[in-house]
């Protein structure tokens, strides 16, 4: 019963409400340069090879390692290292929000897909920032429930931006425009910017690099010295890749099939949110009695046949029973198999630069809904929807494969590293 208290004061502390109003702040931009974006472009009768392009709007989340020794090394103003960081890229999401909105898809496309990819920009520097904040401002007791509150707050973001915002647009409770939903959105960035003016700059267990050169190349000396260091980064981009290139159409897919946004918002985003969240909490338990390495496989065969699966909406049609279904089976297999390997990732992160090498694996992890995503409109002129979903789930094949490897690099690593 003590133990039990203890969790529920823990979990109510002020740390974690702010871990958990930054995951807000970090989510929220996504869905707004993704698929709530791709949703308004197949309004608009965008083709769908161009909003398949769009997926590279995105591309600062797999390179923002590149620029993570900056926000290590060097303050903004007073207000602290990570929090000057975190404010200066919030404010400079709600005007590009604001921009955004004012735009028309059909005069304003390229100026769109500049301010998308500038949103993206400044949305992989925030999050680069708040993973940092959070390793530093929680003790390793805290950083499980910590991550969870995290990942929780992202995803209510995701679900706001998404499935309600989308939901809202021409709705009969509350018809908003596209552009004014980025407004509200914009509006919504204000509780991240809140909450990061309130939170504690967190202490420092060790001085900050002294040099520009020092917080480049050790965090990345170090870790290309350990073992099997390219089988891992290998395996951190498949593992997920087949995954994304077919989540990263999903939108334009239901709205090709028939349905309206209001079933896209309700089943797709709402129905979603609670199936991932039930995969992260079905993942964590797992994860406890199952370890990490079994859990990549069990999750990662799951994630695989639910990527399949969508391919069955092609036959039925645009029946809400089996849209259902599908979505929810395939959020709470992604929701499982993202935990088992978010925990992979951050088990590889040697504390003393965590804030570089951690974005460098997220980074690789990221580019199947990046750079690779962007040609998944020519797989579907090429293949059709359903051969796409099939080779999306052959593609997570490789990914599996090199767990076998991974096995190894475990072993090791408990051994020596």
């Amino acid at each position: 019963m003590s133990t039990k208290k203890s969790i529920l004061k823990e979990l109510f502390s002020k740390h974690m409400l702010i871990i958990f109003f930054l995951g807000f702040s970090s989510g929220l931009p996504l869905a707004l340069t993704g698929g709530t974006l791709k949703t308004w472009l197949s309004r608009e009768h965008v083709d769908i090879t161009t909003i398949g392009y769009f997926s590279w709007v995105g591309i600062a989340y797999s390179l923002k390692f590149l620029w993570s020794p900056l926000l290590d090394r060097f303050t903004l103003f007073k207000s602290g290292r990570r929090r000057s960081w975190m404010m200066t890229m919030q404010m400079a999401l709600i005007g590009s929000l604001i921009w955004m909105g004012s735009l028309n898809p059909q005069v304003d496309l390229s100026m769109m897909a500049f301010f998308a990819v500038l949103i993206a920009f400044f949305s992989a520097t925030q999050d680069i920032a708040i993973d940092a904040y959070r390793r530093e401002l929680l003790s390793n007791e805290e950083l499980g429930l910590g991550s969870s509150l995290n990942i929780y707050g992202y995803r209510v973001a995701m679900l706001i931006a998404g499935g309600a915002g989308i939901g809202l647009v021409g709705s009969n409770f509350w018809p908003l425009q596209w552009g004014q939903l980025y407004y509200l959105m914009a509006a919504f960035m204000l509780i991240g910017l809140v909450t990061t003016w309130y939170a504690p700059e967190p202490k420092l267990d060790s001085p900050p690099p002294k040099t520009l050169l020092e917080a480049i190349v050790d965090p990345f000396a170090e870790f290309l010295r350990r073992p099997g260091a390219l089988s891992v980064l290998g395996f951190v981009l498949l593992f997920k890749l087949g995954d994304a290139l077919a989540i990263s159409l999903l939108n334009p897919f239901y709205v090709e099939l028939g349905f309206s946004n209001a079933d896209i918002g309700l089943i797709a985003k709402t129905f979603g949110l609670a199936s991932s969240m039930l995969g992260f909490f079905l993942g964590g338990v797992a994860i406890y009695y199952m370890g990490i390495y079994r859990s990549l496989w069990t999750f990662g065969i799951l994630q695989t046949v639910s990527t399949a699966s969508f391919a069955l909406l092609t036959y039925t049609g645009a029946k809400l029973v089996p849209f259902a279904s599908i979505v929810i089976f395939e959020d709470i297999s992604t929701g499982m198999a993202t935990s088992a390997f978010v925990a992979f990732m951050a088990s590889l992160s040697n504390k003393k630069y965590t804030a570089t090498q951690y974005a460098i694996l997220s980074s690789v992890a990221t580019l199947g809904r990046t750079f690779f995503s962007g040609f998944s409109g020519n797989m579907v002129k090429t293949l059709g929807w359903a051969n796409f979903f099939y080779v999306c789930a052959l593609i997570a094949i490789p990914g599996l494969l090199m767990l076998l490897q991974m096995k190894k690099y475990q072993v090791e690593e408990a051994s020596g590293i």
